[in-house]
């Protein structure tokens, strides 16, 4: 049993978690999250703490932001956007359940005005921004890293909130650059 909740989008994501592991969930009924939804995370983030498992789009990227801003120090899990699609649609119930078990034993806990330890000149000479490949590079990293997939300028700030290290940058980015951009 999973001790915190995990917030998912809706009821198909519940089924595929249950499915995966036992745990609690709270559906936000989509990316329109209401008040009473918050009231019911806060509460569950002060009892049990919290987990966000949200579609790798843009609609869960918004509903993970929206969470975050409302209820801090709430953990996040990624599912990579392949592993979350099937037949063209993108979502945590498409996941398998070994997909949703590895997200939820990698969360991250982010840590809002964390000091950032990879700086936009380090993302530059990666290969992360201004670069043909740029956005398959960052995929390849948001997955090695468990942190999903974003933007440059995201990227930036989610690698300081989750407190990735130099060490933990330089290893991902080694993985991608000998054995090809694995997205």
């Amino acid at each position: 049993m999973i001790k915190e909740l995990i917030v998912v989008e809706g009821k198909s994501d519940t089924v595929a978690v249950k499915r995966a592991v036992e745990a609690d969930t709270i559906e936000t009924g989509g990316s329109a999250v209401n008040r009473m939804v918050i009231q019911k995370i806060a509460l569950a983030m002060e009892r049990r703490g919290v987990i966000i498992l949200t579609d790798p789009d843009h609609a869960g990227e918004r509903i993970r932001k929206i969470v975050s801003s409302k209820v801090p120090g709430c953990k996040h899990a990624f599912i990579p956007e392949k592993e979350a699609t099937r037949k063209g649609d993108i979502g945590v119930e498409n996941a398998s359940p070994e997909a949703i078990r590895h997200a939820l034993e990698h969360v991250h806990t982010s840590f809002e005005g964390a000091p950032a330890l990879i700086g936009m000149d380090d993302l530059l000479a990666a290969g992360m921004l201004v670069h043909s490949r740029a956005a398959e590079r960052r995929m390849a990293l948001g997955n090695l890293l468990g942190i999903g997939y974003c933007n440059g300028k995201q990227l930036y700030k989610r690698l300081a909130m989750f407190g990735i290290t130099r060490e933990e940058f330089a290893g991902a980015l080694a993985q991608i650059d000998q054995g090809g951009i694995t997205s």
